[in-house]
């Protein structure tokens, strides 16, 4: 079988994800693995992709493999997918999978992304390997990835593809309409980021007009398609030190001076492939020159989208995912399908509250699992991530560790060993959870009274 495996990683041969599938190949020599360095020389395909489109007709199945970029593919993996489809090759029922590697932080979205492009595509899809980045290193992690590749040949002998997803009815996008300028009376200030390279029809620019109209504060829109980007994320870490991109295109200063500045951001696109765009990845991946710090924490998002975002639950869930972990309040989502104004209005007025009144959420397990991840990575890597362990010591990160908590650990063993004696355990009764409730009610008492102070 010959087996095309499309390498999204920017680093190429120094790939940690290749090194899985290099692994594999030992174990399965009846089988031809070719590789294309898809990231590293996406410029070089974007001039010829004929040598890509050839080795894909020829093979049989086709391994997408790529670290996790900020809850999806790398940009120019996203890019080498576009140019699949633009170049017309015909890879209908031909099988397609995927090999990644990451911290498990939201690897879920990124696989569900390559899965949605792969049924663009007429591929037959199945589950693919999602792999921390040390998993090889360890017997346990090598007899998974060798377990996943004999079910992976298992599925494509029986001709057991994943279940395709039925498409969804898009709705048209209503145009929205011209609004009276509403008086700035606030003292705050919006960065509006957009990709209008897919606006031909001026629909986005649109919702962008009427949205800044509504809005009573300023509001600055910065184009990304604009931005003389020289190139994509190469995952160097290079910024980790002093947080500057090896790139001199100026993107981590316009980045700090124009985007973060802004006391909200919000973020305006046509919707791409399942997503925002390869203009807006790569905007994303290139903000790793903050490493992972939340240095937007509590300024509050909206994002304004032209297109049918009911039908993409994978874009939805990242968005939310997106405010969520970056401490964000989202303001409002406003699509173009139906009610178009009503809903730029009130993401305009819900943003406005939100920066009057410092307006936050609890997070939910999109922002706690995602940054207890995170926590846990930069912990390790202290020696090298500097900047990173400074934000999150300042910002009480690592203040949940559970072996901080000794003396809560220890009431919980003098609990268990209360229920577990038979004789206490019928004393107690119902007043175990009269004792839990307790602390509750104390904190309800003293409501009134500082209701009464103020």
């Amino acid at each position: 079988m010959k087996i095309l495996v499309i390498n999204g990683s920017p680093a190429g041969k120094n790939s940690i994800t290749l090194q899985t599938v290099l692994y594999i190949e030992q174990f399965f020599p009846r089988h031809s693995f070719e590789i294309l360095h898809a990231a590293a020389m996406i410029r070089a395909y974007e001039k010829d992709f004929s040598k890509a489109a050839k080795a894909m007709e020829e093979a049989d199945l086709i391994l997408f493999c790529y670290p996790v970029y900020t809850f999806l593919a790398p940009a120019q993996l996203h890019r080498f997918i576009e140019l699949m489809q633009e170049s017309g090759v015909d890879l209908s029922g031909k099988y397609a999978s995927q090999i990644t590697t990451s911290k498990h932080f939201y690897d879920i979205t990124a696989h569900r992304f390559i899965e949605d492009r792969c049924g663009d595509l007429s591929l037959k899809y199945i589950r693919g390997l999602s792999a921390d980045m040390e998993d090889l290193l360890s017997e346990k992690g090598q007899e998974d990835a060798l377990s996943w590749f004999r079910f992976l040949l298992f599925r494509m002998k029986e001709g057991l593809p994943e279940p395709s997803y039925s498409v969804p009815v898009r709705r048209q996008s209503v145009r929205a309409s011209a609004a009276a300028d509403t008086k700035k009376t606030k003292p705050w200030k919006a960065a509006i980021v957009c990709d209008l390279s897919d606006d031909a029809d001026g629909a986005l620019a649109a919702m962008i007009e009427r949205f800044r109209n509504v809005l009573p504060l300023t509001s600055v829109v910065l184009r990304l398609d604009e931005f003389p980007f020289a190139g994509g994320c190469l995952g160097c870490f290079h910024c980790a030190a002093d947080g500057t991109c090896v790139y001199k295109d100026g993107f981590d200063a316009w980045l700090r001076s124009s985007v973060q500045s802004c006391d909200a951001i919000v973020y305006a696109f046509s919707i791409r492939d399942h997503s925002m765009g390869t203009r807006f990845k790569l905007y994303d991946d290139r903000q790793f020159c903050n490493g992972h710090r939340t240095v937007t924490m509590g300024k509050p998002n909206a994002y304004l989208i032209h297109g049918d975002l009911s039908a993409e639950e994978n874009l939805r869930t990242l968005i939310r995912a997106r405010a969520e972990v970056g401490g964000n309040f989202l303001a409002g989502v406003a699509d173009d399908t139906e009610d178009t104004d009503r809903k730029i209005d009130q993401a305009a007025s819900l943003l406005a509250y939100a920066l009057d009144h410092k307006t936050t959420m609890p997070a939910d397990f999109y922002g706690v699992g995602g940054m207890k991840i995170f926590r846990d990575l930069i912990w390790q890597m202290q020696g090298l991530m500097k900047e990173d362990h400074r934000f999150y010591k300042e910002h009480g990160f690592y203040n949940d560790f559970p072996q901080k908590h000794r003396m809560k650990t220890a009431a919980m063993y003098l609990v268990g060993a209360m229920m577990t004696n038979e004789k206490l355990s019928k004393k107690l009764g119902g007043k175990m959870m009269e004792g839990m409730i307790m602390p509750y009610r104390k904190v309800i008492e003293n409501a009134g009274k500082k209701r009464r102070k103020k």
